[in-house]
């Protein structure tokens, strides 16, 4: 996986190897790309659910919990990505070995294959309603041209992301703000918000983990994109600006919808509003610059999986794979294994990050010698999936932080027996 710089590389994303100094990003930037990646309208249907089951000062309070913890443990990630200049999967290596890394690269490389096509296919489906179209074919032609631009950015890499976010999240915010102020006006103001009477009901632990939930799989990928940062210190502030606030804003947009039009999702209501051209840009431009995101995930996990330099074969592969989910409608169906997949993700970020405080914190070098399989490691994985898994089934506590917070813990554990069996190099 070594290579010389000063040779040339055939990926310039470094999908397999820490990004050099001189390719590093500025935080304008950084802050560019995770803002883009978490402003995404999918986000406003979480927000929808828990808009009609609070009231809107405790809805409120809910938010800045649920986001706190997300953006909390985003910024541990993103700041490790930044000192090791690694992807999440690659530090994976370091942490589960080099051969038990490869459940990383296909839990994550696998939950965002199938995300790509849950987008493409509801990109087909909320064309066809705004166009009335009843023809199966044009919607598949939808699915496949999108899928096919959506494809390229991510193979431009880092920079085609960073020029699609530029553009398009400036202008889909305005737009957004624009739909807030129409649903004020709609409700009577912000008097009226607060006055409204909750119509369902959602315990306060579901609700946080509705809002952690929102983005807590792609944020363990966060270090894909913060390994470009220059410092530790502008990762953590993008992350931040990017998974709570960014994430927190599409949470409350969606909340606010659910409210006054009993529609969370904007692009629904700006078809209400007779707006449907608005409503399509809305559409494509925000699922464009996220969906490439996604692509660029799985792209540079199948880089590690089959150890190659680059990650575009994996780009396209897994663009097919997913525009094929979407075509035979597989998206309709498979939310459900995606959310469950949720649960088991955070506790592989918990335990790289208990593991990079143990052992890795003068940084991970490419010459280290690494164990096919870290069987502590991996035994805290399993643990803290366990435990996250019986908070959802049992309805105890918040899943995903219980299983951050328990990989993180295991790991340390795991790490000082080591230390004190004189068997753990750092």
């Amino acid at each position: 996986m070594t290579q010389d710089v000063n040779a040339g590389v055939i990926d310039p994303d470094y999908p397999v190897t820490p990004v050099p100094r001189h390719a590093r990003k500025s935080f304008f930037s950084m802050c560019v790309v995770l803002v883009g990646f978490t402003i995404f309208t999918p986000t406003m249907l979480a927000g929808a659910s828990l808009g009609t089951a609070f009231a809107f000062g405790d809805l409120l309070w809910v938010i800045l919990l649920g986001s706190t913890i997300l953006g909390g443990y985003v910024a541990l990630l993103g700041y490790i990505g930044a000192r090791t200049g690694l992807t999440t999967v690659v530090m994976a290596r370091y942490t589960l070995g080099t051969k038990g890394s490869k459940l990383a690269s296909i839990l994550l490389g696998g939950t965002q294959i199938g995300w790509y096509g849950v987008i493409i296919g509801t990109i087909g489906a909320l064309t066809a309603q705004a166009l009335d179209w009843n023809s199966w074919g044009a919607e598949a032609s939808v699915m496949i041209a999108t899928s096919v631009l959506m494809c390229l950015t991510a193979c431009y890499g880092y920079r085609g992301m960073y020029w699609v976010s530029l553009v398009s999240t400036p202008l889909i915010l305005i737009l957004a703000l624009w739909v807030v102020q129409r649903s004020l006006d709609e409700v009577g103001g912000w008097s009226g918000l607060f006055d409204a009477e909750p119509t369902a009901q959602m315990s306060i632990a579901v609700a946080v983990t509705t809002v952690v939930g929102t983005f807590v799989s792609a944020g363990t990928q966060a270090p894909n994109w913060t390994r470009f940062s220059r410092s530790g210190r502008d990762a953590v502030l993008a992350s931040v600006l990017g998974f709570l606030i960014g994430n927190g804003l599409m949470i409350f947009f969606g909340a606010i919808g659910a409210i006054t039009f009993g529609e969370g999702d904007f692009v629904l209501v700006l078809y209400e509003l007779g707006l449907v051209g608005w409503g399509l840009f809305l559409l494509f431009g925000n699922l464009w610059k996220s969906n490439a995101d996604t692509a660029y995930a799985f792209g540079v996990a199948g880089a590690e999986l089959f150890e190659r330099p680059t990650k575009i074969p994996f780009v396209v592969g897994g663009s097919v794979i997913g525009t094929v989910l979407a075509l035979v409608g597989v998206h309709e169906h498979l939310v459900d294994y995606l959310v469950l997949l949720g649960i088991f993700i955070p506790p592989l970020g918990g335990v790289i990050i208990g593991d990079w405080i143990a052992r890795w914190r003068n940084g991970m070098p490419e010459d280290a010698q690494l164990p096919a399989l870290h069987v502590g490691n991996l035994g805290v994985y399993v643990v803290a999936s366990a435990l996250a898994w019986s908070s959802d089934r049992f309805e105890i506590g918040v899943p995903p932080l219980i299983g951050i917070v328990a990989a993180i813990v295991l790991a340390l554990l795991v790490s000082s027996r080591e230390k004190a069996a004189g068997r753990v190099r750092t």
